[in-house]
This record gives C-alpha cells, sequence and structure tokens, in this order.
C-alpha cells in the first residue's frame, strides 16, 4: 500500500485513457477485433495529445 501511495497521480491517466478509449469504441462498433484496433489507436491519440499539453504547461511554466 506504501508502494501505491508514493506513486504519482498521473501514473492513473494510462488505465484511464485505457478504459475511455475501450467504452468509446464499444460504443461504436460491434466486431471485438475492430473495437480493440480503434480503442488502441485512440489510447495512442489520447496519450500523445497528453503528452503536447504537458509539453506546452511545462514551457509556459519554464523559469516561473
Amino acid at each position: 500500500m506504501l508502494v501505491l501511495a508514493q506513486l504519482g497521480v498521473t501514473w492513473y491517466l494510462f488505465p484511464l485513457a485505457a478504459v475511455i478509449s475501450l467504452v468509446y469504441s464499444a460504443t461504436r462498433y460491434e466486431a471485438p477485433a475492430r473495437i480493440l484496433s480503434r480503442a488502441g489507436k485512440l489510447f495512442l491519440q489520447i496519450l500523445f495529445f497528453m503528452a503536447v499539453i504537458l509539453g506546452v504547461l511545462m514551457l509556459l511554466s519554464f523559469r516561473l
């Protein structure tokens, strides 16, 4: 339990993004192979945009 307390809250973004992409893809498609492929792509898109936003925020807060 102590290990979980030391992890940052940002590590919860990975399973959250995975669940969001799976649920969103499952509501749009019916074939399991299609659901998983679209969920994988959406998961990577979500992580990419979160990384871009993190980079912009780090750039804006540089030398504050």
